[in-house]
């Protein structure tokens, strides 16, 4: 997915969710900007992450973030990739260890814009986060990265208990239960 392909999916995108809609105008004039895909754009950037499920549809791997200290799907920065869902794949297998990942379809799952708190060396900032659905085996053995304290497959069932109030979580689990993607 190029960045005039995202631009595409961008126009097309519709969500029912209101806290998400709020944002889509926000991403659309992000991909005007050349450095919008590198983190040393100070004011916001994009990322790009995987909500992982079984093919089942029961489960969800999330990663206990070790710099954020929540749990959270698999993710990370653009680094300059304008192909997010490149850079979302990346992602969730150098985090998990897992090579046999599938992607359910090339569209975007989910956004979310949100703040990054401000660490030494770095500013508070926006991250503007693309989302994709991945399926994975839950029996393929997993392998936490230097980025992760634990990672863990967990029901639909326990994940709200799990993650406390996280509404994009939450919207992402709501679109998988609701999911009319073919299993």
């Amino acid at each position: 997915m190029d960045r005039y392909t995202f631009q595409k999916q961008l126009e097309l995108y519709r969500t029912p969710y209101e806290e998400e809609a709020e944002f889509i105008a926000d991403f659309a004039a992000l991909t005007e900007d050349p450095l919008a895909y590198k983190r040393e754009r100070l004011a916001g950037h994009f990322t790009a992450s995987s909500w992982i499920v079984n093919k089942k549809r029961t489960h969800t791997l999330l990663t206990l973030h070790r710099k954020l200290g929540r749990w959270l799907q698999l993710g990370g920065h653009a680094d300059g990739n304008e192909n997010l869902m490149e850079v979302a794949m990346k992602e969730a297998m150098e985090e998990s260890g897992l090579q046999n990942l599938r992607l359910v379809e090339e569209q975007i799952f989910d956004l979310d814009k949100h703040i990054i708190p401000e660490r030494p060396h770095v500013p508070e900032h926006y991250h503007y986060d693309v989302r994709f659905l991945l399926e994975a085996d839950m029996d393929e053995p997993l392998q936490i990265s230097d980025e992760s304290i634990s990672l863990a497959w967990f029901s639909f069932d326990s994940v709200a208990d799990m993650i406390g109030y996280n509404p994009s979580i939450l919207r992402m689990l709501e679109k998988t239960s609701k999911s009319e993607i073919l299993l």
